[in-house]
């Protein structure tokens, strides 16, 4: 009887073994900005707290909505990036991110078909224009709000 079970046994182990996947190793994700260059996006994208929302605005004298936020943000940085218009486009621009790889720089893109975005500045915050009658701020993402949104991390 305890030949019978051991073979069982002995067999569920292995193949219990086989299925274990080795631990996860991420690569760094490359980037078109120097950690200098991409310190500055954030710098900059703070500047720009304060300015008027306008939809499709891509000035600080127009006014902003995200995606001309974001453009004009990597469009006059120390690196100079020519990023998409829209947040559909941003979406699939440069390479995904895990939040705990996130730096400064990086772009935060929320809604499961995106819809919004922002430029992340540290510390769990980024800044963004996020609608009519409002202006460029400076939020948290794990704040009421944004805690319940579907997001994705992109390094352009």
């Amino acid at each position: 009887m305890q030949r019978r079970l051991a073979l069982p046994l002995l067999l569920a182990t292995v193949l219990a073994a086989c299925g274990t996947a080795p631990p996860r190793v991420r690569e760094p994700v490359e980037s078109r900005l120097s950690p200098d260059a991409a310190s500055d996006v954030a710098v900059h994208a703070l500047g720009l707290v304060g300015t008027p929302y306008r939809y499709g605005g891509n000035t600080p004298d127009g006014g902003f909505d995200c995606s001309g936020l974001i453009g004009y943000v990597y469009r006059h940085g120390m690196t100079p990036v020519l990023a998409p218009r829209t947040v559909a486009q941003l979406a699939g621009w440069g390479a995904g991110v895990d939040r705990d790889a996130l730096r400064t720089g990086d772009l935060v893109v929320f809604g499961s078909r995106a819809t919004h975005a922002g430029i992340y500045v540290g510390e769990g915050r980024f800044v963004h224009a996020p609608s009519t009658g409002g202006t460029v701020r400076l939020d948290r993402l794990d704040g009421v709000y944004w805690a319940r949104q579907p997001v994705a991390f992109r390094r352009p």
